[in-house]
């Protein structure tokens, strides 16, 4: 059932005291851990950078001068049953209450199909999925991963060293390899992968001092990156961000794993949790659990859009893609 927007309300692009009042509610609804102020410059940066300045925008809906509802929203591209394709996103969907935040959804989502976007992802809670139509779900449960480790506790012969720059071109090229087999991935360039990682580091480097990290790393061969993690760090919680592997098996980021908690042998081995792709399961690497995940990615398509319903097995999606 499509919930119309009000007709005294208008979805508009948020600025000035409209963008103030939706970080306002925002960070109220989900701070992630930040202070008021970081929060808005956390967004402002955001927006600053290159990908952000062109494919990112806020929207509010607006009625008699007070927002109701509010969502971040983000023009993509993906790869759909091996065509490009446009796609539309949309993040930290916030209302006053759960019938403006759906309006808004309904009315962003309508305008997309419009100009003729042939899937829209919603970054919604489990809870709010269960509750709107949808033509499947292709993310929605976190694993805990066990690494072997060797009984000498020394570290693999892996070259590992940080992530830089010059490594950006040959993580996008794993990943359009590791991709083609899927029914469905986002086209992930080198601007959209500096975006996602630049901004998590921004959310570490806002919060409390050790609060969280992010760790970038790489293995080596020669000077061309031939596998990579990111990982957030907090507590004693890693959670794999995005990885990637030249090797089909995935043996190089497992090797990397094994490496970076050999680092430190004398101390707890943390918990890792993160979303792995259908097939992609490193040798070094077990599924110790599968629990439904609070924060769910959803699909909506347009009644001309052909074919089953996307889910996890035919989407290739990482965490760190989820806005």
């Amino acid at each position: 059932m499509v919930r119309a927007v009000p007709q005294q309300a208008s979805v508009l692009v948020a600025d000035g005291a409209v963008l103030e009042s939706v970080m306002t509610a925002r960070w109220q609804h989900r701070p992630e851990g930040l202070s008021h102020a970081a929060y808005a410059r956390w967004h402002k940066a955001q927006m600053r950078m290159p990908w952000g300045l062109r494919q990112q925008r806020t929207l509010a809906m607006v009625e008699d001068g007070v927002v109701r509802a509010s969502a971040e929203h983000y023009d993509l591209r993906g790869i759909f049953d091996g065509r490009q394709t446009a796609v539309c996103a949309l993040g930290a969907i916030n209302g006053a209450d759960s019938a403006a935040a759906l309006a808004l959804i309904d009315a962003t989502v309508n305008h997309a199909w419009q100009r003729d976007v042939a899937i829209v992802l919603l970054f919604i809670s489990a809870d709010m999925a269960a509750i709107i139509p949808n033509d499947g779900v292709i993310a929605d449960h976190d694993l805990t991963l066990q690494v072997t480790e060797s009984t000498r506790y020394g570290a693999p012969m892996t070259t590992v060293r940080v992530g830089e720059e010059r490594d950006l071109a040959a993580i996008a090229a794993m990943g359009q390899i590791r991709g083609e087999p899927f029914r469905f991935r986002l086209d992930r360039n080198v601007e959209f992968i500096r975006y996602v990682i630049a901004r998590q580091r921004l959310l570490a480097g806002l919060g409390p001092i050790h609060a969280r990290q992010l760790q970038f790393f790489i293995a080596e061969e020669g000077i061309t990156a031939a596998a990579y993690v990111v990982i957030g760090v907090t507590d004693n919680v890693w959670t794999i961000e995005e990885c990637g592997d030249r090797d089909p098996s995935g043996a190089r980021v497992g090797a990397l794993l094994q490496a970076l908690i050999a680092r430190e042998p004398s101390t707890r081995r943390p918990t890792i949790r993160g979303w792995l792709p259908q097939g992609f399961l490193p040798p070094q690497v077990t599924i110790t659990a599968s629990t439904p995940s609070p924060d769910v990615v959803v699909v909506r398509m347009p009644a001309r859009t052909h074919g089953p319903s996307l889910s996890p097995v035919a989407s290739l999606y990482w965490r760190n893609d989820r806005l």
